[in-house]
């Protein structure tokens, strides 16, 4: 939903003015299973990205903490270390997000990923799948600070012994997300334009061959609608992003209190 509303000049028969409007008329013309289209390609990233990313982000948040604040909780090292971490988890998702997010446009030439992958890299190199890779880190590094201070402030209120709580770890997550993806939506509609090259929005600025460069995108998103824009899908990005850092969160908590629980265990 959030790739088809941040499109800039799409199919009539694909205009959609809400996210229930859009979820109804995916369902109705292009069958109860096109809004999951997508998802195996992403599963297939999630697992290596997720995993570097909350490793970086552990070890980095507890040696930044011990040089700002011995012994504390330090919001600077939470920001730094969310955003070195998302270096890492980028690397590993941005190809997967082209791939996402081409097989998920209207009227998409591509039937599967196999065929998504083979496609662009024959017309367009192995480039095409790095095209976005510094918006997108213009995007996920701000949204990580946010999202990781938001996430660990939010603690400090909620479960201030930080012992395992599911309700606060769900909350906090929820907030969290909504908050960094609101902030940088403008950044999100410019890697969807990178990673999707919509031919009719190009066209239309008699643009050829394929769009490169967070400067370029910029330019061409304010051209063809001007600053609201930048705001094409806000409302499906915070809807999206409030359950997935909540399932984030409490499952990465519930984790790490179950490991660490084995170990000391084991240990006596």
């Amino acid at each position: 939903l959030q790739t088809r509303m941040q499109s800039l000049q799409p199919d009539p028969k694909a205009q959609y003015r809400s996210v229930y409007e859009a979820l109804k008329k995916m369902v109705l013309t292009e069958g109860l299973w096109r809004p999951l289209r997508g998802i195996n390609v992403t599963v297939l990233g999630a697992g290596p990205a997720h995993a570097m990313y909350f490793a970086c982000y552990e070890k980095m948040k507890k040696s930044l903490s011990d040089v700002f604040q011995q012994g504390g909780n330090s919001h600077l090292a939470n920001g730094i270390a969310g955003s070195v971490a998302t270096l890492l988890h980028d690397a590993v998702m941005n190809p997967a997000e082209v791939v996402k997010q081409r097989l998920q446009m209207f009227n998409s030439p591509y039937t599967s990923v196999l065929g998504c992958v083979r496609a662009v890299q024959r017309t367009e190199g192995f480039g095409a799948f790095y095209r976005s890779y510094t918006t997108q880190l213009t995007m996920n590094v701000p949204f990580q600070a946010i999202h990781f201070i938001t996430y660990e402030l939010l603690q400090e209120h909620l479960n201030p012994h930080r012992q395992y709580n599911p309700r606060s770890h769900i909350v906090a997550g929820a907030v969290a997300g909504a908050v960094a993806a609101a902030a940088t939506t403008p950044l999100d509609v410019c890697k969807t334009l990178l990673n999707t090259q919509e031919n009719t929005a190009l066209s239309s600025l008699n643009i050829r061959g394929h769009l490169s460069g967070m400067a370029n995108a910029f330019s061409t998103v304010y051209q063809l609608g001007g600053l609201p824009a930048f705001f094409k899908g806000v409302q499906a990005r915070v809807i999206y992003q409030m359950p997935s850092t909540a399932i984030a969160w409490s499952v990465y908590e519930f984790f790490k209190y179950f490991l660490t629980k084995h170990t000391l265990e084991k240990r006596t």
